[in-house]
């Protein structure tokens, strides 16, 4: 009797430490269920990112408001028919009101 109690408790001993510590255990489980989420996230993130490039591609596809505000904004492109203005500030004249060094 005593032999198979010592048995019984080497086999609870060893599933134990496989339970806890070993391969497929708890620590590993939720090592690896963090991973998951991580991803999972990271996923998300990626579609929303997706989903907005997609309805850019779209924009740009459908309409020319989309290409020519990208034109005007990214590259100071104008209309054929606009006419455009720079006005310069005189760099020798000081503004009312300023002290000079």
């Amino acid at each position: 009797m005593k032999v198979m109690l010592g048995v019984m408790l080497i086999v609870l001993v060893g599933l134990q430490y496989r339970l806890w510590f070993g391969d497929g255990s708890l620590q590993e489980f939720w090592r690896l269920h963090e991973i998951a989420e991580e991803k999972h996230a990271e996923v998300a993130r990626m579609q929303n990112r997706n989903q907005a490039l997609e309805a850019e591609v779209a924009d740009l596809k459908d309409g020319f408001a989309a290409l020519e505000e990208r034109a005007r904004t990214e590259l100071g492109m104008i209309s054929s028919d606009e006419t455009f203005y720079q006005f310069v500030r005189d760099s020798r004249r000081q503004p009312a009101g300023a002290v000079s060094p």
